[in-house]
């Protein structure tokens, strides 16, 4: 019975797709741990991103951009459904890299949805998202459900990290890479699980992905698509390929960025390849802030193809040598991944769809990562059924740079890896501070006059420290945000 409301719901947004005007292909790129600052359009100095910045030349770059949590399941989790992932059973944090598939597989997804009005779809890159319904996830069997359950018809995977034990690839419903007849098993002590007979090379698998990425453009530009490219840049290990390596002025973190951009100029070409471009809505943005500090197992027990240029070592220490060449991965925002501050949240986004998308503008609209279900919905001239999207808003007159008298989103919600919920609306921004032994008073900033949010006016403005927090805990309570 749940398959089939799952098919009759999917019908009905088929049907309804049937008046819109056009089926534009859709490109979503996701990149993990870039942060405000990363990238040259948004004001980096010592990295160079000559394709990111032409796509924001030829299209939409926003400046109050939001991930809706500070670490990237939560982001990955509402991109994919439009729902808050603090409605889950995860609470804070990231999934365990044995995890059940978070997604119940009766949920509308962008995958399902766009599937439904024909699109062929891929999830390419990094997933995080989990796999199987068992409480502990067997990489012996067939990983079912997972995003081929969930609307998705092309699935190639880092399964959660770049520097996870897994060390392998999924493809479809499979690890990838087994040696035949030997389990798979992580052994303490050895760097590669047993039963894997080709590991992943850490400085190859920005490239691997981006092939895959490419392919599918290649073999789906025919028909409209929908590509969810998750990079894996630049999250630890920073392990850029050989011919990336001291081209920038940020050390090894740099260079790793300037391979991002490089990829995204490949897919970039093959829509231009396939003249496909004008009729290709592009989203770049990341899941999360930048993160400040080193990861504890960074540039450990790397699979390297190329061991020039001291990776290993320097891998170590990359974030780090950044900050000493002079880079700021999150601009003049405070903090970092997993804060509840703005260089937790606030994210790069850049949308390009020509001849909709205003080229070369900026947009100052609060705009969130969930929304994107709900703005591909409208692209396609669907509704949301009741129980979807459930914190997803219709983002598609900002990408075009219509005005609007109100805004998107009149309290957005986010929550960092810490567990810890803020709300912005207009120019304020209100973070509840847990209770416990050592809680503080919950905070107020003014963003517009005090972007690094150094000044806490919520003593000042207690009037507006009870209407936000109030609209938090109706989103709480009420189980969605969207009317």
């Amino acid at each position: 019975m749940k398959n089939l409301a799952v098919s009759l719901v999917l019908a009905a947004l088929a049907f309804a797709a049937s008046a819109a005007a056009e089926k534009p292909n859709v490109v979503i790129i996701l990149a993990d741990d870039v942060g405000y600052g990363d990238l040259s359009c948004y004001g980096a100095e010592k990295i160079r991103t000559p394709n990111l910045d032409r796509l924001a030349a030829q299209g939409r770059r926003f400046t109050n951009a939001y991930a809706p949590g500070s670490v990237c399941t939560p982001t990955r989790y509402a991109l994919v459904t439009g729902r808050f992932c603090w409605r889950t059973h995860l609470q804070k944090g990231v999934a365990g890299s044995t995890e059940p598939l978070m997604i119940e597989t009766n949920r509308l997804t962008i995958g399902s949805l766009a599937k439904a009005h024909g699109y062929r779809t891929a999830a390419i890159g990094k997933w995080h998202l989990g796999y199987g319904a068992a409480p502990k996830t067997d990489w012996n069997a067939p990983l079912v459900p997972g995003p081929l359950e969930i609307g998705f018809d092309v699935h190639f995977a880092v399964p959660n990290n770049h520097n996870d034990a897994l060390r392998c690839f999924v493809e479809g419903r499979e690890v990838a890479g087994r040696k035949p007849g030997v389990p798979f098993a992580m052994v303490k002590g050895q760097p590669i699980p047993a039963g894997l007979a080709q590991p992943r090379v850490d400085d190859l698998v920005e490239e691997a992905l981006a092939d895959r990425a490419v392919r599918f453009i290649d073999e789906s530009h025919a028909s409209p698509f929908l590509l969810y490219f998750a990079s894996v840049v630049a999250h630890t290990h920073i392990t850029p390929a050989a011919k990336f390596r001291g081209t920038s002025g940020a050390g090894l973190y740099g260079d790793y960025m300037q391979q991002l951009d490089a990829e995204v100029g490949r897919v970039l070409d093959a829509l231009d390849r396939h003249g496909i471009a004008d009729r290709t809505l592009v989203l770049f943005s990341s899941d999360n802030g930048g993160a400040l500090g080193d990861f504890t197992n960074a540039g450990e027990n790397l699979n390297l193809a190329d061991e020039s240029g001291d990776v290993r070592a320097r891998s170590r220490t990359a974030k780090r040598d950044a900050r000493a060449a002079g880079h700021r991965t999150n601009g003049s925002l405070r903090e970092g991944k997993g804060s509840p501050y703005e260089g937790g949240h606030r994210v790069p986004f850049i949308a390009r769809w020509t001849g909709r998308v205003p080229a070369g503008t900026t947009g100052g609209e609060t705009v969130c990562l969930g929304d994107v279900l709900a703005t591909l919905a409208r692209i396609l001239g669907a509704t949301l059924p009741e129980g979807a999207g459930e914190d997803s808003f219709d983002m598609l007159p900002a990408l075009l740079g219509e005005p609007s008298a109100a805004p998107i989103h009149p309290a957005l919600v986010l929550h960092s890896g810490g567990g810890i919920y803020s709300v912005r609306s207009a120019s304020w921004k209100f973070i509840e501070m847990p209770d416990g032994k050592k809680a503080k008073p919950d905070e107020l900033y003014d963003l517009a006059a005090d972007p690094g949010e150094t000044n806490n006016v919520a003593a000042a403005n207690p009037d507006v420290v009870k209407r936000l927090a109030a609209a938090l805990d109706k989103a709480r309570k009420e189980g969605r945000t969207r009317p």
